[in-house]
């Protein structure tokens, strides 16, 4: 899942992208409006965490202009303002959900954990192929009743997948949708996580190519088992 956080506070901004981060989501921050909005001209996100006062264009502005666009991705608003007026205005505008500064962090996260099984309600709360399982409500990966210790990229990866189901992706489509637009790293990043990945995969006792790899093209999700 890849968050955009846009809030001019860098305080705020830097302790809420360590700590997605850490939570295994792909987090990327700019401190503005306009700067938010011509990212978002080019790159797709799975949620937008959402200031409302910032220089160049406020969060209202952006949120309104995002709804007109036709873009219906999740936005939760970041905000001091906590009048009843405040929280209409912000909905109205489109967001999906209006969080009051100064906030808990785990509390931030649920919300966000919400809105995203509210955007995809079709998708499983539990990712599953075969016997491999992933929860992304405590991002747990079993095999069977084996647990399965990934590193924060193999984890994305793996969720990333599941959740596409038997799509081709090149190396640069999965570096666009799994790392930030200042962290991009060379393609070859990418096959170096996959080896790991399908080499703890194969330890575990699942099937090494549960991610195949279309030659050419990029790499896929392997049909599921009978």
């Amino acid at each position: 899942m890849k968050i955009l956080v846009v809030e001019d506070d860098e305080r705020i901004s830097d302790a809420v992208v360590e700590y997605l981060s850490d939570s295994h989501y792909a987090v990327e921050a700019v401190y503005d409006g306009q700067s938010a909005w011509e990212l978002l001209e080019v790159f797709n996100y799975d949620m937008i965490l959402l200031d409302v006062m910032m220089p160049n264009m406020d969060g209202m502005t952006l949120c309104r202009k995002l709804r007109k666009k036709g873009l219906n991705i999740p936005i939760l608003m970041l905000t001091g303002k906590d009048t009843l007026n405040d929280k209409i205005e912000g909905l109205d505008a489109g967001a999906d959900d209006y969080l009051i500064k100064p906030f808990e962090l785990e509390e931030l996260s649920a919300r966000i954990r919400a809105l995203l099984r509210r955007g995809a309600s079709t998708t499983a709360p539990i990712l599953t192929w075969g016997n491999l399982s992933l929860d992304p409500s405590t991002c747990e990966v079993f095999y069977g009743e084996k647990s399965l210790p990934l590193s924060p990229k193999e984890y994305k990866l793996l969720e990333f997948f599941l959740r596409n189901g038997r799509r081709v992706f090149s190396r640069a489509q999965i570096l666009e949708h799994l790392w930030s637009f200042e962290q991009v790293p060379e393609e070859a990043t990418v096959k170096a996580h996959i080896r790991g990945l399908r080499q703890k995969l194969e330890a575990s006792g699942a099937p090494s190519d549960i991610i195949e790899t279309v030659y050419g093209l990029g790499y896929r999700l392997k049909e599921k088992p009978e």
